[in-house]
């Protein structure tokens, strides 16, 4: 999505909610370039439209996937900034994973590459082969005295 700065940021923020209302439940994930800038996806800023956007992330439960990094997704002449986010919905938000910037620019812009599904990333494996013990409630105190010992 593109949020074109001479517009009132309230029209693309009705487009999500659609956007979110046509997905029906099912992970989201928003490639944007914002306009708007907020130290909560680590510009150095916060402007009037990044206070509105974070607001409206929030009120969704949105999440944005932007990490601190040595690059930023934007730059010019006039400076450089974090304009360009990953927004994904909570359905999305572990398969989402290795999110970075990549030292290849794209005209003003670097590339931001993600994977949805794959590699190590974020993930939480579980080993299910441990011990477990059903413990009865009138054997409560002799299973205890035998952990403890």
């Amino acid at each position: 999505m593109y949020f074109d700065i001479s517009q009132q940021i309230g029209i693309d923020l009705l487009k999500i909610e659609a956007i979110i209302q046509h997905a029906k439940g099912a992970g989201v994930l928003i490639a944007m370039d914002s306009n708007s800038r907020s130290t909560s996806w680590h510009d150095t800023l916060t402007n009037t439209r990044g206070r509105i956007l974070e607001k409206f992330l929030m009120s969704k439960q949105l999440h944005i996937m932007n990490e601190e990094r040595d690059y930023t997704t934007f730059r010019s002449r006039q400076g450089t900034s974090n304009i360009d986010l990953t927004v994904i919905s909570n359905h999305l938000l572990r398969a989402v994973v290795e999110w970075e910037i990549s030292e290849q620019e794209s005209c003003f812009d670097h590339i931001i590459r993600y994977a949805i599904g794959q590699g190590k990333g974020h993930r939480i494996e579980f080993d299910l082969q441990d011990v477990r013990y059903i413990v009865k409630k009138d054997n409560k105190e002799k299973f205890q005295e035998t952990c403890f010992d």
